[in-house]
């Protein structure tokens, strides 16, 4: 399904209870005939309208702990260099990460960062 927002699935879905056809809800609601067929099966098949794709996609390797973890580490000694943070952070965590993932979630005012970028 194209991004649609709720409100206009629901005008489908509304529309298509009246008995109108695709074609017709298509004009009238000024979406594509394929995004309404999606609605209206989601609809009848499973008694949905929302997209089951919104949370594809791989899960973050930080966690919003792990990410404030980092901060605290570059926060107390920003000329640290990323090998370093890296290893401290390593040491805290119970998956590892690799300098790349430490230095893009690090503030990009930071020394590290700066110097990461020059790499």
């Amino acid at each position: 399904m194209r991004d649609l927002s709720d409100f206009q699935r629901g005008q489908i879905v509304g529309v298509h209870l009246v008995g109108a056809s695709a074609a017709k809800m298509a004009t009238l609601l000024s979406v594509s005939r394929a995004a309404v067929a999606e609605v209206r099966m989601a609809h009848t098949n499973h008694g949905k309208t929302s997209s089951a794709k919104g949370n594809s996609g791989r899960n973050p390797k930080l966690s919003e702990r792990d990410h404030r973890m980092l901060k605290r580490i570059v926060s107390k000694n920003h000329r640290t260099t990323a090998a370093k943070v890296t290893a401290e952070l390593n040491i805290l965590l119970v998956d590892p990460v690799s300098t790349k993932m430490s230095k893009s979630f690090t503030n990009p005012t930071s020394t590290v960062e700066l110097q990461l970028l020059n790499l």
